[in-house]
């Protein structure tokens, strides 16, 4: 029997969190999670640190920085046990932005996107590979060990955070593997408007795939006027944007702004061998007699255990060490 292509319906979330409230926020996710499953979602995505909250406001202020640290999420946890229960219920895969405390060092925060398969099992974790301008203040960086493609029933899976997406050779890296679907998270400045779609617009079409983008939604009330600092005020900071794109960079579904909605689109996975038929960037159109791009998908951890042979047992992100059977056998389902 020939290979088939898969198509299904995709959801892009467009909510706003729970402002800096982990449980409450994790809750919604689920709630949201559960009602884009009833109208027939296999692939969920929710937006950038969408837990609890991206920081808009005062990124330099230590005690916003401590309240996002009290709300983050460790791996494991009980929020990620619940956010992959959603997802086992759900029967579908769900990709959601957090804000991620390291359980191991328990000091530093990262930029996260979560995968979660129907099985309720968490898949990866990708660490935003560089925190743009003051986000560096509240984030560490992530290495090439989570830039992640999912061999799933509905194609090869990815995604990226933001302004990963002007990083024109990690995008190649997400080309080059063959990805089919990607996720695409944003907190949506209102100023971002334009930049969004035309870049995510360009992402679809030259990646030959279908981009899932799910973008922030947040009014300055729904921010505590003691964590607002001196940017009050009720307008809206992020107003959305959400869409689904196809491969040809047109749009399936969206871009919506300034409501609280779910996005559905049907995925149908010929259009994306019939686009690269014509061009692939990773493939027949590529010339690595003259360019090519060295990856290193290698995690960079600043501990390893010397007594353990050839110093192979790194530590994981969430502490387990590297060479651990279960872990690896979790890992050996991205490409």
């Amino acid at each position: 029997m020939p290979d088939e292509f898969p198509t299904f319906t995709a959801a892009a979330v467009q909510a706003a969190p729970e402002f800096l409230d982990r449980e409450a926020t994790v809750d919604k996710a689920c709630h949201l999670t559960a009602e884009a499953a009833k109208n027939g979602a296999k692939l969920i995505v929710f937006p950038e640190t969408w837990v609890p909250a991206y920081p808009f406001w005062d990124m330099g202020n230590p005690d916003g920085w401590l309240q996002i640290y009290q709300n983050a999420i460790e791996i494991p946890s009980p929020a990620i046990d619940k956010l992959g229960e959603a997802a086992r219920r759900a029967g579908a895969y769900v990709v959601i932005g957090v804000n991620e405390r390291d359980a191991a060092t328990q000091g530093s925060l990262y930029n996260s996107l979560l995968y979660f398969s129907p099985d309720g099992a968490l898949m990866g974790v990708h660490r935003k590979l560089m925190p743009s301008v003051s986000e560096k203040m509240i984030w560490g960086m992530g290495d090439g060990s989570g830039l992640h493609i999912f061999d799933t029933p509905l194609g090869r899976l990815g995604g990226l955070i933001c302004w990963e997406h002007e990083m024109t050779l990690v995008k190649y890296a997400m080309y080059s593997r063959g990805e089919q679907v990607h996720a695409s998270v944003w907190p949506a400045w209102t100023f971002q408007r334009d930049h969004i779609q035309f870049g995510m617009r360009q992402y679809a079409y030259e990646g030959k795939c279908f981009a899932v983008v799910s973008c922030g939604l947040l009014t300055g009330g729904m921010v505590p006027e003691s964590w607002r600092g001196g940017n009050s005020g009720e307008g809206q900071v992020a107003d959305g944007g959400s869409a689904i794109i196809g491969p040809d960079g047109n749009y399936v579904a969206g871009p919506v702004y300034g409501d609280e909605i779910i996005i559905y689109g049907e995925l149908d996975l010929r259009r994306v061998a019939l686009a690269k038929r014509e061009l692939d960037v990773a493939g027949h159109y590529a010339r690595p007699d003259v360019v090519r791009l060295l990856f290193d998908r290698s995690p960079h951890h600043p501990l390893v255990d010397a007594e353990l042979p050839g110093h192979a047992a790194a530590l994981h992100d969430n502490g387990t060490l590297a060479g651990d059977t279960e872990t690896e056998t979790a890992r050996s389902r991205d490409t």
